[in-house]
């Protein structure tokens, strides 16, 4: 819907951006990635993983990529490839089924049981990353929810399913747990507050016709500013 737009590529500014955090000594405690546009920004941010995280860092890797079994205008079979090997290097993937799919060649269905997550699951594990972030799994009608697996534990917390998309509901997600789990949230908590908070950005947005992109997340963070507290 958006026309007149202008953009600027800045794929190229990505190494020089690097070399002056290592030059300033810079280290960091949490590296987190969404939407990356080509393959080449993705070998760029794994350089970043491994130039500029600190010894304890946490690199946290949503594969912003698919959504309802196809991947996104521009990206093809290289660029899961790509994005397979970063996810490789991550403690955390936070992917939806779609993705998790297209990451693990297994074939996407919309109607699962738990069986079936437990298999991609395994198979995304096998990639290298420590923990699994699996957003949008609903195993009974009218519900959806998150499901986090690692080191032996898994955990789901369930919610009701709003039944209108929007977009950008994902990297809302993902950036609230992101902070809450660097803020010293439990995992489950931090999985509990994320679904929380996105949640209550979209019921926000549901009264709103003429809000067409994106849900109004401002007003959602009193919600999420106390659910840290």
């Amino acid at each position: 819907g958006f026309s007149g737009y202008t953009f600027r590529d800045l794929t190229e500014d990505m190494p020089a951006i690097k070399d002056h955090w290592v030059k300033e000594g810079i280290r960091f405690d949490a590296i987190y990635t969404g939407y990356l546009g080509s393959t080449k920004q993705i070998d760029y941010v794994a350089d970043i993983f491994d130039s500029v995280g600190s010894d304890r860092c946490v690199k946290i890797v949503d594969p912003a990529m698919a959504d309802n079994g196809n991947l996104y205008p521009g990206f093809d079979a290289a660029f899961v490839e790509a994005m397979k090997k970063l996810c490789g290097k991550a403690d955390f993937v936070i992917p939806n089924i779609t993705e998790a799919c297209f990451l693990t060649g297994c074939t996407y269905q919309e109607e699962y049981d738990q069986a079936y997550i437990a298999q991609v699951v395994a198979k995304l594990r096998e990639l290298g990353t420590k923990w699994v972030v699996l957003t949008g799994i609903g195993y009974e009608p009218g519900m959806t929810g998150i499901l986090i697996s690692g080191e032996g534990t898994t955990d789901y917390y369930a919610h009701p399913r709003i039944p209108k998309n929007y977009h950008g509901t994902g990297d809302i997600y993902a950036s609230a747990f992101v902070g809450s789990w660097v803020s010293g949230k439990t995992m489950g908590e931090a999985i509990r507050i994320a679904a929380d908070y996105t949640y209550k950005c979209i019921e926000n947005t549901l009264d709103d016709d003429s809000h067409w992109y994106g849900v109004k997340f401002e007003k959602a963070l009193p919600f999420l500013i106390s659910s840290l507290k």
